[in-house]
């Protein structure tokens, strides 16, 4: 065998390599964008074979390769192409990908790569040559039957992230939230100084506040939910325009049900399918749920690199496993570095957001946003990102947390703070006198007022207890 092929399209005859399962509108798209050499991501392309797969069980169901059909399947074609098509969704043909990111605005090459791949496949899965001139099994006639580019890719993007999302992302924030709650609960006897503004603040637990941040990650999960809630809504069934055009009118809803059964995603057919074929609000939507979650994770992961500052003249307040050496000048000093890597990874995701909602704004003229392939790319790479960083963060960083119990309370006494418990007792103004002098002075709050008698000893010492102050008090109901 040489080492290439000749095929031949509308367009004319092109030299293809021998062995490859794509054709010539996938090699014509290779020549044509030589530009970043990023392919379009795994997850799409096994959503592109599940939506393939759910378009030809529609088809067979519905009769459409037999009977009247200009080029009718046989059984073992029709079981062939459904073969063909699974493979695809289970990976075993990405290296047959090989268009960039950057491409046509539609998806179309990615689309085409997919249809030729599949009738290739499904026409060697069914004892036929698949290097004949011509196709028993047809990327057009037979793969893409029903449908367009412009219902296909998208409905391709909605399946791919909405499965990632929930497959990896929200067990992944569901599980660290739940492991720091756990944290929270076993340090809920641990006082501490609060801190606004970077400032001292009233005392609080530990517990409290590390639960603060677990609640955060919890409503993350809600937030990646939405983020799915969002792209439910599948365009295909509206094939170019949105009006449907070379399809049945049950294929859209037939192959919607299809892809939720399959995926256990409740994906639905479009209501309005002008909507759903022009615009990509859906996935704007749905990155701008994934943007929160980043800047939850940022937080997060922020406020335990500064807790775990020190560990001599930071706060010290938790301790973080020593990963690795944190400096190559500096002996012994070891850093927070799964913190500053989910920082990093919020930091990308924020400005895939950007990426996104520009698409969406700008790319969206009358029946075809063409900004397709990049939104689709930068969604993925920020739901891959994010789950990744917060399982990492969760493994490598939160599970070994500890607490430093002498750091949190040695602060608690010091704090001019104390001073906000006398309020309801000398009021506001009175309070912060007292706050000054001892700033000035250096003394403590409560050598102050035993100092100058500002209550009974036994009301001070309640008044002043930091306990009380962790929660609300029935004297101010």
């Amino acid at each position: 065998m040489t080492d290439f092929r000749t095929e031949r399209d509308s367009m004319g005859e092109i030299e293809i390599p021998a062995k490859a399962y794509y054709g010539s509108q996938t090699q014509r798209a290779i020549e044509n964008f030589p530009i970043s050499g990023q392919r379009i991501p795994g997850d799409l392309i096994h959503a592109m074979g599940l939506v393939k797969w759910a378009a030809a069980s529609a088809n067979r169901d519905l009769g459409l390769f037999t009977g009247e059909a200009r080029s009718p399947l046989s059984d073992q074609q029709i079981e062939s192409l459904l073969a063909a098509c699974l493979e695809v969704a289970e990976g075993r043909w990405d290296e047959e990908f090989p268009v960039d990111v950057f491409q046509t605005g539609s998806g179309t090459s990615s689309n085409m790569n997919a249809n030729e791949v599949i009738a290739n496949r499904a026409i060697e899965l069914s004892g036929g040559d698949r290097f004949a001139v011509e196709k028993p099994i047809h990327a057009n006639d037979h793969v893409n039957m029903g449908q367009s580019t412009n219902d296909t890719f998208p409905t391709a993007i909605h399946v791919a992230v909405a499965k990632a999302i929930e497959e990896t992302l929200v067990p992944a924030l569901c599980w660290t939230s739940t492991l720091l709650s756990e944290k929270a609960f076993s340090w809920n006897k641990i006082l501490k100084i609060g801190r606004t503004h970077l400032a001292d603040a009233t005392p609080l637990t530990l517990g409290q506040e590390i639960g603060g941040l677990a609640w955060q990650l919890g409503m993350a999960a809600d937030r990646a939910r939405r983020a799915t809630q969002a792209i439910l809504e599948l365009p295909i069934g509206g094939t170019a325009v949105g009006s449907g055009i070379n399809t049945h009118p049950q294929f859209g809803g037939r192959v919607s049900e299809l892809l939720a059964e399959k995926v256990g995603i409740p994906f639905v057919e479009a209501t309005n399918h002008f909507e759903a074929n022009a615009q990509r609000d859906g996935l704007v939507e749905c990155h701008g749920q994934l943007r929160s979650v980043a800047t939850t994770l940022f937080n997060v992961a922020n406020n335990i690199r500064w807790l775990g500052s020190g560990p001599r003249c930071g706060y010290y307040e938790l301790k973080l496993s020593d990963l690795q050496p944190g400096s190559s000048i500096m002996p012994g000093k070891v850093n927070p570095v799964l913190c500053e890597s989910v920082m990093q990874v919020s930091a990308r995701v924020m400005g895939n957001d950007q990426t996104v909602s520009f698409s969406g704004a700008a790319g969206g003229q009358f029946q075809l946003n063409i900004m397709m392939p990049v939104m689709a790319a930068v969604t993925l790479e920020s739901v891959r990102l994010l789950a990744s960083a917060t399982t990492a963060f969760r493994d490598f960083c939160l599970a070994d947390l500890e607490a430093n119990a002498e750091a949190c309370e040695a602060a608690v006494e010091k704090s001019l703070s104390m001073a906000t418990s006398l309020n309801p007792k000398i009021g506001y103004e009175a309070a912060a006198a007292l706050a000054k002098e001892a700033f000035k002075t250096g003394k403590t709050i409560r050598e102050l007022c035993i100092e100058k008698e500002i209550l009974p000893p036994a009301e001070l010492e309640e008044t002043l207890d930091p306990w009380r102050m962790t929660r609300p008090s029935e004297e101010q109901c």
